[in-house]
């Protein structure tokens, strides 16, 4: 059943909807439970490493998420321990979490992209005592193990290297029965870590109302799903929020089946394949993603795509690529803003009210969110200010692990800061600046990155592009844009020339990069972010 009521504008469907958190929920019980009497009701379509298609009901998850919690139960767990899954999109993930979320354990989803340093550091700061990883990765699990005092067991979902349990071994002669713990809904039920733009990564405590709090937003940004026939894929991985909180869970909190593939980073034809093969109807595609589909040669003439609606993020969408969706691919891309701490607080819905390109939309229903000063202020329209959500909200974190001071800088009275700039405009509609600590200074300019960006991407001859701050000792800081060309472009001085012109014909002259420089790839993270921090720390570094 919909927390959302379907509507024809804006104000209709945000006026109607009102929070009933209640004060008892585990999530467990939405996202599997009650779903899994119906023996035939399938959760997960995984597609392996040789694109073999392994298909798993309710009743599968319930039976062997029955088994992992009882499991971990034998093994001396209690509740309120962390478990670290050091997976990719593998059916063992989503298992193993709804696992915990049954036994009132915490799961802590954490990237297989990271290396020894970055998992020492996850498993310390959690106090993990179990970890569950694939035989591919265990190898940077052991290089540290001796460091990690508090881990007791480690599952590995494909083998048994020395010093591991199998997974399957493991659980088989577990109870396939398991009454759910009984937990507040401000219990924790996982931990993610952010990105650490600044210092170290903070792990976000997440409480099980969080779901809660997500799912109004991504009704209203799915267009109001569920329907009959829903299935739901991104290629953004479960480690980060964007797969686990805005794909896995609120498609099984309303019984839809999800696409999980072995896919090793992101193949725009692959990505028609896996959308036509399996029916795919409500997607998560970043706007980098979308790029590169839209470069595919006459995609549409091989595959039959059957999508309603695709939330995008984590980058302007820009006016370009919606008119492409909206021509070639017949959907709204409908982009979302948000983050770990506090996910899905602002959106578009393009069959409710019109997106205007670049706004990262308005307000989700159930949200309050509004422009403010460091003092904490609502700015009026126009100005620039911190993006920032009001409490309480379900969606937001309980606290910084281990980081209480950190926890109180983010809020400022009731207002939760994202850390991110941009304005409101007198419709309404809110506008990205960027990262607060994106933003370039320059001659006492204060410059977002994504305005500079947009810009040199209207240039034939720009495939992608970041832009970053780079020291100078008489402007503090010079616009510096790095360019991937197009196929068949050769950069030149001439090309450099028109690049900067492209921007100054349409900003202010002190948001002209005064460096450009040309290369074949930019750092990216799993969910198709630009890192601009590590073109900032390479910069730094020459």
């Amino acid at each position: 059943m919909r927390m959302l009521k379907r509507g024809k504008t804006y104000d209709e469907v945000y006026d109607s909807f009102t929070w009933n958190i209640p004060q008892r929920y585990n999530i467990a019980n939405d996202v599997c439970d009650q779903w899994a009497d119906d023996p035939g009701r399938i959760a997960l379509i995984y597609e392996d490493g040789d694109k073999l298609v392994h298909t798993y009901t309710f009743a599968d998850v319930r039976k062997y998420a029955n088994q992992f919690a009882n499991m971990l139960l034998e093994c001396g767990l209690q509740r309120g321990d962390r478990v670290t899954l050091f997976l990719a999109q593998d059916p063992e993930c989503a298992i193993a979490h709804v696992g915990c979320f049954k036994a009132g354990m915490v799961s802590s989803p954490t990237s297989v992209l990271f290396g020894p340093d970055a998992i020492v550091y996850r498993l310390n700061d959690s106090g993990a005592k179990v970890l569950v990883t694939d035989a591919a990765n265990y190898p940077k699990v052991a290089e540290v193990r001796a460091q990690c005092p508090k881990l007791e067991h480690v599952f590995v979902i494909d083998g048994e290297p020395e010093g591991t349990s199998n997974f399957w071994t493991a659980i088989k002669d577990a109870d396939d029965t398991f009454t759910n713990v009984d937990t507040a809904a401000d219990d924790v039920a996982w931990i993610s870590y952010t990105s650490g733009t600044t210092g170290m990564p903070k792990g976000s405590v997440q409480p099980h109302r969080m779901l809660l709090g997500h799912m109004p937003s991504l009704e209203f940004i799915y267009d109001f799903f569920p329907d009959d026939d829903d299935v739901f894929w991104s290629p953004a991985d479960w480690a980060w929020m964007a797969g686990l909180a805005d794909i896995l869970l609120p498609a099984w909190f309303h019984g839809c089946a999800v696409v999980a593939t072995a896919m090793k980073g992101f193949e725009p034809e692959e990505a028609y394949r896996v959308l036509d093969q399996h029916n795919v109807t409500r997607a998560l595609l970043t706007p980098t993603m979308l790029k590169l589909m839209r470069q595919v040669p006459d995609a549409l003439e091989h595959y039959d795509l059957k999508l309603r609606a695709a939330l995008s993020g984590g980058e302007a969408v820009g006016k370009e690529l919606l008119e492409w969706a909206d021509r070639e691919l017949h959907i709204k891309i409908n982009e979302a803003f948000g983050q770990t701490e506090c996910n899905v607080i602002l959106g578009n819905n393009g069959n409710v009210f019109p997106i205007k390109p670049g706004s990262i939309g308005r307000p989700t229903p159930g949200t309050i969110c509004a422009i403010v000063d460091d003092g904490g202020n609502e700015l009026p329209p126009g100005e620039e200010g911190h993006i920032a959500c009001k409490r309480p909200h379900p969606v937001m974190l309980l606290e910084y692990l281990n980081q209480p001071q950190a926890t109180k800088e983010k809020f400022i009275g009731d207002w939760l800061i994202t850390g991110d700039t941009g304005h409101m405009d007198e419709d309404g509609y809110f506008w990205f600046h960027g990262r607060a600590d994106d933003v370039i200074t320059s001659s006492g300019y204060r410059i977002g990155p994504g305005e500079i960006e947009d810009a040199l991407l209207k240039h034939d001859a720009v495939q992608m592009v970041a832009v970053i701050g780079v020291p100078d000792p008489v402007r503090t800081e010079v616009v510096k844009a790095f360019v991937i060309p197009v196929a068949g472009v050769t950069p030149s001085e001439d090309l450099v020339d028109e690049l900067r012109d492209s921007v100054r014909n349409r900003l202010a002259k002190h948001e002209v990069p005064r460096m450009i420089e040309f290369v074949e790839s930019l750092p990216m993270t799993t969910t198709g972010k630009i890192m601009r921090r590590k073109l900032r720390e390479r910069e730094k570094q020459k």
